[in-house]
Order: C-alpha cells, then sequence, then structure tokens
C-alpha cells in the first residue's frame, strides 16, 4: 500500500517544476492526481505521461470560475478531494522606488489570492470526504526578508498566515492545513542563479523531489496532527547567521 493510497490530489502549478515533482511522487505512492496550470501542451503531456491516475486541467489560479472548475473536476472525474496543494507562483525582483505597481499587483494575485481562492473552492469538497490536508508552498522568504523582492516576500508571508487562520477555521472539519517553506530549489526558475549568492550550510540546492517528500508526509496520514505549521526545507539557510 503507497502512502498516500486512494487520496485524490489537485495541484496548482503542476504543469513543470516543483508542482510536476509533487504530482509524480504523490502519484507514486497510490494517489490520483489533477494537475492544473495555464500551460495546457505540458500539462496536458504530463498528464498522459503518468496513466490513467492523471489528469490535466487548465487553473488559472486568480479566477475563481477555474477553482470553482476545477474542483467540480476532480471530484466528478475520481469520486472527491483530499489533498489540495497550493503551489502556482511567480516572483520578480526590482528596488522598492523603481518596484512596478502591475508587477506587485500580480504576484499577490497569484501568490496570495490564488491560494485563498484555492483554499475557499476545496474545503466543501474536502469536507465531504470528512477532512483532508491542504499544503501552501510559501518560501523561506515567507519566514525573512530578501532584498529586491518586496512583491513576492509580501506574498509568502501573507500565504504563512493565512494558512494559521484557515486552520483555525477547518479544524473541526478534520481538514489540516500547513504551509511549507523551500529555501534555494533547482529549478527553472532559479537556473539562471548561482546558488552560492547565499549561505547554505548543506552546501547545495535542493532537488525538486526533496521537498515532494515533504509534500507526501502532509498529505498522508502521517501528519495527522499537524495543522497550522510551518515546515522548513532549506538546507539550513534560515537557522543563524552566516560567518565567512
Amino acid at each position: 500500500m503507497g502512502r498516500v493510497q486512494g487520496k485524490v490530489a489537485l495541484i496548482s502549478g503542476g504543469a513543470r517544476g516543483m508542482g510536476a515533482s509533487h504530482a509524480r511522487r504523490l502519484l507514486s505512492e497510490g494517489a490520483q492526481v489533477v494537475i492544473g496550470d495555464l500551460l495546457d501542451d505540458e500539462g496536458a503531456a504530463l498528464a498522459a505521461e503518468l496513466g490513467e491516475n492523471a489528469r490535466y486541467v487548465h487553473l488559472n489560479v486568480t479566477e475563481e470560475a477555474d477553482w470553482t472548475q476545477a474542483v467540480t473536476f476532480t471530484v466528478e472525474t475520481f469520486g472527491g478531494l483530499d489533498v489540495l496543494v497550493n503551489n502556482a507562483g511567480i516572483a520578480s525582483a526590482a528596488p522598492i522606488e523603481n518596484f512596478p505597481i502591475d508587477v506587485w499587483t500580480r504576484t499577490l494575485e497569484i501568490n496570495l489570492t490564488g491560494t485563498f481562492l484555492g483554499m475557499r473552492a476545496a474545503i466543501p469538497a474536502l469536507s465531504r470526504r470528512g477532512g483532508g490536508s491542504i499544503v501552501n508552498v510559501s518560501s523561506v522568504e515567507g519566514l525573512l526578508g530578501s532584498a529586491g523582492l518586496h512583491a513576492y516576500v509580501a506574498s509568502k508571508f501573507g500565504v504563512r498566515g493565512i494558512t494559521k487562520s484557515v486552520a483555525l477555521d477547518v479544524a473541526p472539519l478534520g481538514i489540516r492545513v500547513n504551509s511549507i517553506h523551500p529555501g534555494f530549489i533547482e529549478t527553472a526558475m532559479t537556473k539562471s542563479l548561482d546558488v552560492n549568492m547565499v549561505e547554505i550550510p548543506l552546501r547545495r540546492g535542493a532537488k525538486p523531489e526533496e521537498v515532494s517528500s515533504l509534500v507526501l508526509y502532509l498529505a498522508s496520514d502521517e501528519s495527522s496532527y499537524s495543522t497550522g505549521a510551518e515546515f522548513v526545507i532549506d538546507g539550513g539557510l534560515t537557522i543563524g547567521i552566516p560567518h565567512n
């Protein structure tokens, strides 16, 4: 038996990068998975590759109607919903005096409002299954500031906060809500960055699969007593003041 055998998961931003890794890992442990994304060709190709227990649905996380459709599609296809992974996100950097207001607004819409809309849409379906797990992907920038990443930092602190408030709301329904806080993860988003730009005690970036192991734990019943919590996966990046 897999660790999430019989569970149904919906993953936003699931067509590539960490989202695709999460989909693969949950599927390998017995889950049925719906991949939501704007990247229709990549998402459909991934679902086809993963087989009969995976499906793709078009999902713009800033659109309430898209979330309603994605949850409905998941329930109609696989019979219910047990796990929501709010993974979709973007990041842009600029000095505060030059930070474009449209970039600020767009980043918060996707990273924070998208997470809010996803939870609101999923909770009734999770409740009908007698409970479930919501995993909100924040960042180490949801714990500490980072120069230039003003919208990203604000949005990821927001994800950390709303995780706690929603966890309080839905605990009586048997639904757990936790946030994960990755550090430097080797994906397309970070391929142009030098891992040595930050001092990581473990001296490397993480593979997406390492983050997926944490998502799997939180999606499974192994984490049944964890809610409203922050799970940091950063190679030690946030544990102390660096000294050369």
